[in-house]
């Protein structure tokens, strides 16, 4: 079980994530930033070998406006040598990536320049991913979308969205289930037809669900992903007290965390790697690898 944490590293004085306006855009600020990104990416890796952290999840931010039509400048051939060497360096150490595009990804949406504009940018967050020789154990992560008043709908859009999408992105492309509108049953439903597999989120499933288990949640989760696509990969968080339902925990609370797993272990031969989305990231990472996985 790889244990990690989402796109930030607090410890460190660095961003992955640096960006700007769209109103002072120039290629010579481009290239800065994407720059100052892949250097902070490095280091955040480099910190991550140290501490026994084996899964992150790389910022959409890497390459800003990557998708905009705004930015027509070939960041995968000017950027190829740093690209590949980050590549090489999460193979080396056998590293698990994944990237979660922003919410306003959306292919399930009925509003086909919503669909295109999502479309371009499942195609960069690939692109990232290819540029780094990632195999396609690598993934991109989204929600299936909205309900638009009409839940079957809704999911026979992704669906029928979802087959004309290139194999690039097919290939690397998952959904989880999520707190409010898609439960895992229907991810399932949506996975009958696609074959496209399914991140288990232990939160989510707790707040949304068909009342099955944790143990046959995580069971029927796994089940979606094929040899290629790697073992299963959950997101982990829980609730912040006292907050709305669904807010997410400042800090890890490693009696529940183990609960769950050990929930998830009942089936005995099944492997998966957990991403903490906790917001204190990588502190939680290491509290949980030095005083559960290598206690």
């Amino acid at each position: 079980m790889k244990i990690g944490y989402p796109c930030i590293n607090n410890t460190l004085k660095c961003t992955t994530n640096s960006t700007f306006r769209l109103a002072s855009y120039s290629e010579e600020n481009l290239k800065l930033k994407i720059e100052n990104n892949l250097k902070c990416l490095k280091k955040v890796l480099e910190f991550n070998k140290e501490n026994n952290i084996e899964f992150f999840r790389i910022s959409s931010d890497l390459i800003p406006f990557a998708s905009h039509e705004i930015n027509q400048f070939n960041w995968q051939e000017h950027f190829k040598k740093e690209l590949q060497e980050i590549g090489d360096f999460i193979k080396e150490n056998n590293f698990r990536i994944s990237m979660h595009p922003d919410q306003f990804v959306l292919i399930n949406s009925p509003n086909k320049e919503i669909v295109k504009r999502s479309i371009d940018e499942l195609n960069y967050h690939c692109e990232v991913l290819e540029a780094m020789h990632l195999d396609n154990s690598a993934k991109v992560q989204i929600h299936v979308g909205g309900i638009y008043n009409n839940k079957p709908e809704a999911m026979q859009r992704f669906i029928e969205n979802y087959n004309k999408l290139p194999e690039k992105i097919k290939k690397r492309l998952c959904i989880e289930n999520d707190d409010r509108l898609f439960s895992l049953k229907d991810c399932l439903q949506i996975h009958k037809t696609t074959q496209i597999p399914i991140i288990f989120d232990f939160f989510h499933h707790e707040c949304l669900n068909n009342k099955e288990p944790t143990s046959e949640a995580v069971k029927l989760a796994s089940q979606t992903w094929k040899k290629q696509d790697g073992i299963l990969m959950a997101d982990y968080s829980s609730q912040e007290k006292d907050e709305r339902k669904g807010k997410h925990a400042e800090t890890i609370d490693l009696k529940d965390f183990q609960e769950k797993i050990n929930q998830a272990k009942q089936n005995k031969n099944l492997d998966f790697d957990v991403m903490l989305e906790i917001k204190d990231k990588e502190k939680s990472a290491i509290k949980v690898i030095k005083e559960l996985i290598n206690h």
